[in-house]
């Protein structure tokens, strides 16, 4: 009995499920980052620290995160479809509960339900990767990747909903819209090919030893890295970056998540753009572009304002830098734009590189990445609280995207080296040969 491959043509179809499938995650990626609105909020009726504000937003981040490695698993037995409405049916009723919370606890506990919202990135995955051959893949992933606007759909719309309904009545809207959501996506979608093949028996998918097997290799965990910051740091901005705004420029919630809105947005909708240059010049050059411009943005956001003293032969003169509201929102619309490309960039390898295992190791991967949504929030409210200075989050993130470009840049070299005995530099930027294969493994051509 033949393992599941993926279609050599495009199913009329396809195109449909494609459409459905990233509306859904639209709706589940608002919902998953609704504390950045409703939170600020939150926190002021709560009398919230930093910290206790950044473990908020990073709660549902953290249960979207970890279910994502387990739905990875469930969808190459039951299919990502069903598990798409069943996540969407569960962090409504957590969203609805929500409403009754009175305390910080309450409102944590209900907050993690809310994150099985996020789990739905893993199971549309492996649902839309079913329907496209491996050369349209990049392209496909790309568009569905730009559900992240679900971002700055909550930092634009869910202000002016809780002006009118409160923080409590735009919880609930957000519930009702989840229900109707998941309905529409079951009755209008159908199972993915693999899936179907597998029911009918004309099809096997992988064992569980052999969905885990791949993890074992340290590229796994190397893509993990990557989109811990293309995406969690994503995830974790998306939430922060209205309270910097009211923070730092002292501007109303309203205004705030507009402006935080077009750094989401960027962030999200050029994800089709970045799923199209991986499969024309490759992932791996992408990701060198995205980690060498996003240095760039970072060393500009991270330079907090200064006062300088200069003592010249007759006079001192003085002078101030700093950053302002416009300049900041242009540079990190500019590095929303870059993320996006390197969200698509990442999840281009995995189809390719493990065909038979995207559930798992897109789970691990999304599970990684989540974890930084997760962390990260919470890091940017202990270097506030500790060091009283707005801009540390942007010197942290730049710390850890120049981690993650000497890694790869180190990993590709030693690679490259190894095909081409006596290189003293980088040759080309090919793509991998998918490591998961029997002449891939009889190579030392791989990265363990």
């Amino acid at each position: 009995m033949a393992r599941s491959a993926l279609p050599t043509e495009t199913p009329p179809q396809a195109n449909r499920m494609l459409a459905m499938s990233t509306g859904a995650f639209t709706i589940c990626f608002a919902a998953w980052t609704i504390f950045s609105i409703i939170g600020v909020r939150i926190q002021q009726e709560l009398g919230l620290s930093e910290t206790e504000f950044g473990i908020l937003i990073a709660t549902p981040i953290l249960t979207g995160s970890v279910v994502r490695l387990f739905l990875g698993i469930l969808c190459e037995k039951w299919g990502g479809r069903i598990l798409t409405v069943l996540m969407m049916f569960c962090s409504a009723g957590s969203l609805w509960l929500l409403t009754f919370a009175d305390t910080y606890l309450t409102v944590l506990v209900a907050a993690l339900g809310i994150g099985l919202a996020g789990g739905t990135f893993i199971t549309g995955v492996a649902f839309t990767s079913r329907w496209f051959p491996k050369e349209k893949q990049g392209t496909a992933l790309g568009i569905f990747g730009m559900g992240n606007a679900g971002a700055g759909l909550t930092n634009f719309a869910a202000p002016m909903v809780m002006v009118l309904l409160g923080w409590e009545g735009t919880a609930q809207v957000y519930a009702i819209l989840l229900v109707v959501t998941a309905i529409a996506f079951w009755l209008l979608t159908e199972e993915d090919p693999a899936t179907r093949a597998r029911r009918a028996g004309e099809a096997t998918g992988a064992t569980l030893k052999e969905q885990i097997e791949p993890l074992r290799y340290l590229q796994v965990w190397r893509f993990g890295l990557y989109y811990f910051f293309v995406f969690g740091a994503f995830v974790a901005l998306a939430s922060w970056l209205p309270r910097y705004y009211v923070g730092v420029y002292d501007l109303s919630i309203g205004v705030a998540g507009t402006l935080a809105a077009s750094y989401s947005l960027s962030a999200s909708v050029f994800r089709a753009v970045g799923g199209w240059m991986s499969d024309r010049w490759g992932a791996r050059a992408v990701m060198y572009w995205t980690f060498g411009v996003s240095m760039v943005c970072l060393f500009i956001l991270s330079y907090p304002p200064t006062h300088y003293e200069v003592e010249g032969i007759r006079d001192t003169y003085e002078f101030r830098i700093a950053m302002d509201v416009v300049t900041f929102t242009i540079v990190a619309f500019a590095l929303g734009f870059v993320m996006s490309l390197g969200k698509a960039a990442v999840y281009k390898h995995i189809p390719v590189y493990y065909p038979d295992n995207v559930g798992s190791v897109g789970g691990m991967v999304g599970m990684i990445g989540g974890l930084g949504g997760f962390f990260l929030p919470i890091v940017f409210g202990v270097l506030n609280d500790f060091t009283g200075i707005w801009t540390t989050p942007f010197m942290f993130l730049f710390l850890l995207v120049a981690v993650s470009m000497l890694w790869m840049h180190f990993a590709v070299l030693r690679m490259e080296r190894r095909k081409y005995p006596g290189l003293k530099k980088l040759r080309d930027l090919p793509e991998a040969i998918p490591p998961y294969t029997e002449e891939r493994n009889a190579s030392r051509d791989v990265e363990r």
